[in-house]
C-alpha cells in the first residue's frame, strides 16, 4: 500500500477516535464534583440564586457541585480563578450584570470579560423600580423630571456604590431626561433604603421586593420599573418605557459563565440544564420570592446581550465621567 495514503488513513483514523472519546467524555460530564464559583460574599441577591442552581444541577447529574464565594476586588478575585482554570467543565461562574461594567471601569484586569469567557446561560432578571420620598412633590416620572429641572442639583441619589449598576442607573436618569442630580453613596442597599425612608435622600433605584411594603404604606412612592411589563402586585406603577422614557433599561441579570474553549457542545448540554431546571415551577417560586424573574437565553443569545450592554454602560461612564477613586 502506497506509503502517503496509509499515513493519511492512520491519521484520520486517530482523528476519529479521539473524535468519539471527546464525545463521550462530554456525554458523560459531569463525572466528578462541579466547582461552581460565586464572586461575591455569601448573603445579598446573588448567592441564594447560585446556590439554588447549583443544587438542582447536582441532583440532574448525580455529582456534587461545589458552591465557592470568592469574594474580593469588585468581583475580580473570584473572577480571575475562573479566568484561569482549565477549559474542561469542571469550573464556571455566577456572573451579574457587573462582569460587563468592571472592565469599563478598570484599565487593567488580569482577564478579558469578553474573550475569556464563554457564555453559558442566564438564569435570573432583576428589574429595577425607580422609588421616592414623598416629600418629593412628584406623582409620576414627568413630574420628577419637570421637578429636576426646575431644581438643578438640588435632588439627590442613594446610590450603592461608585460605578454600580445602581449609580449608572442613576446617572443614565440623568443623561436621558436632562436632568441634573447629586449621587449619595452607600455601603449597600439597606443603608441607602433607611435613609430614604427617613428623608436623607430623595430617591434611589431599588428591588421592587424591598419596597413594596413600604410603597403599600405610603412611606415611600414608586414612579417606574424597568422591564417590558408592570408587576401584579402593583400595577398601578408604569413601566419607563409607559412613562415617557422608552429607551431606559436597568434591568440587571443574573448567569452562568464557563472559560473560553470549553467544548461548545459541553456548553450546549449545561445550557440546556439550565433552562429545564428554570422550568420547575419550584426555581420559579423561589426566584420570585427573592425579588427575579426566571430569565432563559441560549448562549449565542447571552454573548449578545453581554455585548449589547457593555456598548451602553461604556456610553454612560464616558458621558458622566465615572471613575473609581
Amino acid at each position: 500500500m502506497n506509503t502517503t495514503l496509509l499515513t493519511s488513513r492512520l491519521l484520520a483514523c486517530c482523528a476519529f477516535i479521539m473524535a468519539a472519546m471527546a464525545a463521550s467524555a462530554q456525554s458523560a460530564y459531569p463525572v466528578r464534583p462541579v466547582r461552581y464559583v460565586v464572586p461575591y460574599p455569601p448573603g445579598g441577591s446573588t448567592d441564594p440564586i447560585a446556590r439554588l442552581i447549583g443544587v438542582h444541577l447536582g441532583a440532574i447529574w448525580g455529582q456534587q457541585v461545589v458552591v465557592e464565594n470568592r469574594a474580593g476586588g469588585d468581583t475580580i478575585i473570584g473572577t480571575g480563578i475562573v479566568a484561569k482554570a482549565p477549559p474542561d467543565g469542571y469550573t464556571i461562574l455566577h456572573a451579574a450584570s457587573t462582569h460587563v461594567i468592571i472592565p469599563l471601569l478598570h484599565k487593567i484586569l488580569p482577564f478579558d470579560s469578553m474573550r475569556d469567557f464563554a457564555p453559558v446561560a442566564t438564569i435570573a432578571r432583576n428589574e429595577k423600580l425607580l422609588v421616592v420620598h414623598p416629600a418629593v412633590p412628584a406623582n409620576t416620572l414627568p413630574e420628577l423630571i419637570a421637578h429636576a429641572k426646575a431644581n438643578p442639583g438640588k435632588l439627590n441619589f442613594a446610590m450603592t456604590a461608585n460605578g454600580s449598576a445602581n449609580h449608572l442607573a442613576n446617572e443614565m436618569l440623568n443623561i436621558m431626561a436632562g436632568i441634573r442630580t447629586l449621587q449619595v453613596p452607600y455601603k449597600g442597599a439597606g443603608p441607602a433604603l433607611t435613609d430614604l425612608m427617613g428623608g436623607h435622600v430623595h430617591m434611589l433605584f431599588a428591588l421592587p421586593i424591598a419596597v413594596i411594603q413600604h410603597i403599600k404604606a405610603n412611606s415611600l412612592r414608586g414612579l417606574a420599573l424597568s422591564g417590558d411589563a408592570r408587576l401584579p402586585a402593583m400595577p398601578r406603577i408604569p413601566t419607563f418605557t409607559e412613562a415617557g422614557l422608552p429607551k431606559f433599561e436597568v434591568s440587571t441579570w443574573q448567569g452562568i459563565l464557563a472559560p473560553a474553549r470549553v467544548p461548545p457542545a459541553l456548553i450546549g448540554k449545561l445550557s440546556r440544564e439550565v433552562a429545564q431546571i428554570l422550568a420547575t415551577r419550584d426555581v420559579q417560586d423561589k426566584l420570585t420570592g427573592q425579588g427575579a424573574a426566571p430569565f432563559v437565553s441560549a448562549p449565542d443569545q447571552f454573548a449578545a446581550l453581554m455585548k449589547a450592554e457593555s456598548a451602553r454602560y461604556a456610553k454612560v461612564i464616558e458621558a458622566a465621567n465615572i471613575r473609581l477613586d
